[in-house]
């Protein structure tokens, strides 16, 4: 029968500075989570989230792994910044089109287009810039819905196309506020999770879609040409 060692785990040896700066990180990223998990869409707490995980070593990681693609590395290489585009004039694109679709969505719900205030100085910096300018898309051309179950659908999307940090820990935070305070919605939850990590490792790599350059394209071509299966 296999005995569980019980020593303990060695810590690594790191320089008292970069110690430092690691617990920082760990400190502050603990605080945003846990006053998501108290705290239902506390904007501020994700993003203060989402800034102190850029500098992490999961980060860099995934930044490392991302550019095993070609052409999403050299999408980060190359600083892709889309033009601005203005809601009105996208309305004028066929109804069919992502442009409109993405449009009249940012409309209805009242949301304004996202444009990060990242200092762009790293690659990481570079793709949390780029995924938040884009998140939109992410949600209409995947299905998702912006809210809820859903946005941690999306997070498992992303977390299966590019292990971006904050999506781990959002979904983390999701099943330990099911678990805890809403247990009848676990079920639905670890589904939609399933489905989005799937749809994630099925679809071709969305980070490296210059949408912005395509708003006539129809969001169904769009799909197809992804190889993704909307959720709904």
């Amino acid at each position: 029968m296999q005995t569980i060692n019980t020593h303990p785990v060695q810590p690594l040896k790191l320089d008292s500075e970069v110690q430092r700066q690691m617990n920082f990180q760990f400190l502050t990223a603990m605080k945003a989570f846990f006053t998501l998990l108290t705290t239902e869409d506390n904007i501020d707490a994700v993003d203060e989230l989402s800034s102190i995980l850029i500098h992490s070593r999961a980060f860099e990681l995934a930044a490392e792994s991302m550019q095993t693609d070609p052409e999403v590395a050299h999408l980060i290489k190359e600083r892709y910044y889309a033009p601005v585009h203005d809601v009105e004039q996208l309305l004028q694109y066929p109804a069919d089109s992502l442009g409109y679709l993405y449009a009249s969505t940012l409309k209805e719900s009242g949301f304004e287009r996202i444009d990060p205030e990242i200092i762009v100085n790293s690659d990481t910096a570079y793709i949390e810039h780029r995924w938040q300018q884009t998140h939109d898309i992410w949600h209409l051309v995947t299905g998702f819905s912006a809210s809820g179950i859903d946005e941690i659908g999306l997070q498992a999307f992303y977390l299966a196309q590019f292990r971006l940090p904050l999506a781990s820990m959002l979904i983390a935070n999701a099943l330990m506020s099911a678990t805890l305070l809403a247990p009848e919605d676990l079920p639905q939850l670890l589904q939609t999770i399933e489905r989005g990590w799937t749809m994630g490792l099925q679809a071709k790599p969305l980070f490296a879609q210059k949408w912005e350059e395509a708003w006539e394209k129809p969001l169904s071509q769009w799909r197809d040409e992804l190889n993704i299966q909307a959720f709904s």
